[in-house]
């Protein structure tokens, strides 16, 4: 895994990119890529690579051009077929000269060119500059484990793993978007392509943006979408063992493919189903057990580290734990916040910066997880809710279940500019939506007059949650609600401020074998009875546990009922032991400075939540929404001008002139030229 930064030139002029801000916008992302950097500059185009060195440590080095130097390609991520990919691209008359996955790409794009996107298999952001044809291509995986931002300024495209990329650039200023922070705070994630930066965006998984320097023209294609079977037509069989076999062949295989590398692999653990299928399948794939690593919270939330240690005891993995209580929450908080770019508001996420920290330290670069189960097998407590929902219509009709959301909704707030509309996604009502309808009645009550005019009518349950599927209706009613966590949540929460900007601080490379392509697709075409069966989610692969655990903890991971990992919301910020910062950023003062929030509703809540902590509804969705004020405040002191509270804010890196020495991809590209022709 790598981070990787470039620019175009829009306006015809194939101008130069000024050396210092290309090196600056890599080295803002170094934690990317601690182990080498490198630029490539010629008139129109820069691209930019720092490198976290996992295969072929000597042969790597990136941007990466063909023999003839007419295609050049900066890489974030992993091919996990670039073995078959190879033989392919040899068999055709090709000659690589390494054994990375990223000269892979150059050859790619000679042969399949825009296909070229849809043929790659795994985690990638990749930039390609195609010289004979002055283009360039920006795309990313189908699921969006890897991201990459772009903005347009003063003639240029920019782009970035992270934004702090283009904000060093010099030519981007952190201006905050409303619309950007309302997503945030209807979805608790981030959007699919809007940022909390004003015209900053975020290219959506699945998705290419084709640029044409010579006319400026930028297009956004989509390669790639999530497919369910209509409703009634998905897959049964009668031999429901032989749907087990098959499922936990393509986990293996999944597995098997990530574990390649040329340093050790590691296993997060949360004593859960997916992890803990996860390193023990990777332990019976590499013949030894993985090393392993979890969280143990102290009194900040549900505490796993008994079932952790079990599981991690059961496979015969050696375990490393990280104990965070609230106050070591709080204090990692501004880290959290200066590594994801957005406001966060699941603490759960600290966690897991100090425990991708934890593999640093340990000397390990690449950690397996078990993201994706809940997506593709409807593990999460909404999915059992909303069946037993459409049970209960079924027998009684709709009356009741509207007049309870009717009054449950107006005992948080009765203002008409947080309601939504009753079936806001393309007509259905998903699983979703009973906690979105809290979140979007809560915020009302915090944010201030300026707040709801910038948002100017706007509604986070339009176009930036990308549910443009046109099939999207003919779907069973759970398919619709998976397909929606696919484009909000995992990779606006779960694959950004859990997943890759939370390891990739700490330098680490986390891979997600649940989020295999050829997985994914076999989940999909499952019928609905065989990821939810009555309150039994995960059905098909509680089964595929118990043939791949040993006994007894097989059946003991297979049994559990599923539970969230979560910490400690508002009373992390909110409680006793509250750090200072904390007072400093809702103090009135802050509060009307930034503008987003009503600063005596701020004030009220903040007192009720200490004074009165009993569970209501109301409360329910303040604890949410007071933490989203914390982060957004605290977001916008980090990256929007400071001043808000005692806390250091983030700048961008000093370059001198020692600095621009940096290796010239140029130079690599014309000895591996040489030796293809040798």
């Amino acid at each position: 895994m790598c981070g990787i930064a470039g620019a175009v030139d829009l306006t015809g002029a194939r101008r130069t990119f000024p050396l210092d801000r290309a090196v600056a916008m890599t080295r803002a992302i170094e934690h990317r890529g601690p182990d080498a950097e490198g630029i490539h500059r010629e008139p129109g185009v820069f691209l930019g690579a720092r490198r976290l060195s996992i295969v072929d440590l000597d042969g790597g080095f990136q941007p990466m051009a063909n023999e003839d130097g007419s295609i050049w390609v900066a890489f974030n991520g992993e091919l996990y077929d670039d073995d078959l990919l190879r033989r392919d691209l040899i068999a055709q008359g090709h000659r690589l000269q390494s054994r990375c996955d990223t000269e892979i790409w150059v050859h790619l794009f000679e042969d399949y060119g825009e296909g070229a996107f849809r043929t790659a298999k795994g985690q990638f952001v990749v930039s390609l500059w195609d010289r004979n044809h002055r283009t360039v291509h920006l795309a990313r995986d189908r699921v969006g484990i890897c991201p990459l931002f772009y903005a347009e300024r003063d003639g240029w495209l920019l782009w970035g793993s992270e934004i702090k990329a283009l904000l060093a650039s010099g030519l981007v200023d952190p201006i905050p978007d409303p619309k950007g922070l309302d997503s945030f705070f209807n979805t608790f994630s981030a959007s699919i392509q809007r940022t909390c930066f004003r015209d900053v965006h975020l290219l959506p998984p699945g998705h290419f943006l084709r640029v044409d320097a010579e006319s400026g023209r930028k297009h956004v294609v989509c390669y790639w979408d999530l497919e369910f079977p209509d409703a009634g037509e998905e897959r049964r069989e009668d031999n429901v063992e032989g749907l087990i076999e098959e499922f936990e062949g393509l986990i293996r295989n999944a597995v098997r493919r990530r574990l390649r590398g040329d340093v050790p692999v590691v296993s997060y653990i949360s004593g859960g189903l997916d992890s803990a299928i996860v390193l023990g399948v990777a332990g019976q794939e590499r013949g030894t057990p993985l090393p392993s690593f979890s969280v143990a919270l102290d009194r900040a939330g549900p505490d796993e580290r008994t079932k952790a240690s079990e599981a991690a005891a059961g496979v015969g993995s050696p375990l490393t734990l990280v104990e965070m209580s609230k106050a070591r929450i709080a204090e990692t908080y501004p880290e959290l916040i200066v590594a994801a770019e957005m406001p966060v508001m699941d603490t759960a996420c600290a966690t897991l910066l100090r425990l991708a920290q934890s593999v640093h330290q340990n000397g390990y670069k690449v950690a397996l997880t078990g993201e994706g189960a809940d997506e593709a097998m409807a593990g999460y407590p909404w999915h059992r809710m909303h069946a037993m929902r459409d049970r209960f219509k079924a027998r009684w009709g709709e009356t009741l279940p509207r007049i309870g959301r009717e009054w449950f909704l107006n005992r948080i707030s009765t203002d008409p500019r947080a309601r939504n509309p009753r079936f806001p996604v393309r007509g259905a009502r998903v699983a979703q939506q009973e906690l979105y309808d809290m979140l979007g009645q809560s915020r009302a009550r915090v944010y201030s007059e300026s707040m709801w005019s910038s948002l100017e009518g706007y509604s986070a349950y339009g176009e930036d949650m990308g549910i443009a599927h046109d099939r999207f209706g003919h779907w069973h009613p759970l398919h619709q609600s998976l397909y929606l966590g696919y484009k909000v949540m995992l990779p606006g929460l779960l694959l950004a401020g859990k997943g890759d900007r939370v390891a990739m601080n700490a330098s680490v490379e986390t891979r997600y074998p649940l989020l295999d392509e050829d997985v994914t697709a076999f989940c999909a075409a499952l019928a609905p009875e065989y990821k939810l069966r009555g309150k039994t989610d995960k059905w098909l692969l509680r089964q595929v546990a118990r043939r791949v655990l040993p006994s007894p903890i097989g059946e003991k991971t297979a049994s559990r009922p599923k539970e969230m990992f979560r910490a400690s919301l508002s009373r992390t910020f909110l409680g006793p032991h509250r750090p200072g910062w904390v007072d400093q950023l809702l103090s009135p003062e802050s509060l009307r400075r930034t503008g987003f929030f009503d600063a005596e509703a701020v004030a009220a809540e903040v007192a009720r939540r200490r004074w009165f902590p009993r569970v209501t509804p109301r409360q329910g969705g303040m604890d949410l929404s007071l933490t989203m004020v914390v982060a957004t405040q605290l977001w916008h002191h980090t990256y929007c001008g400071g001043g808000l509270c005692d806390l250091p804010t983030w700048s961008a890196p000093t370059i001198s002139r020692a600095d621009l020495a940096i290796p010239d991809a140029s130079v690599f590209a014309s000895h591996a030229a040489a030796a293809a022709s040798a």
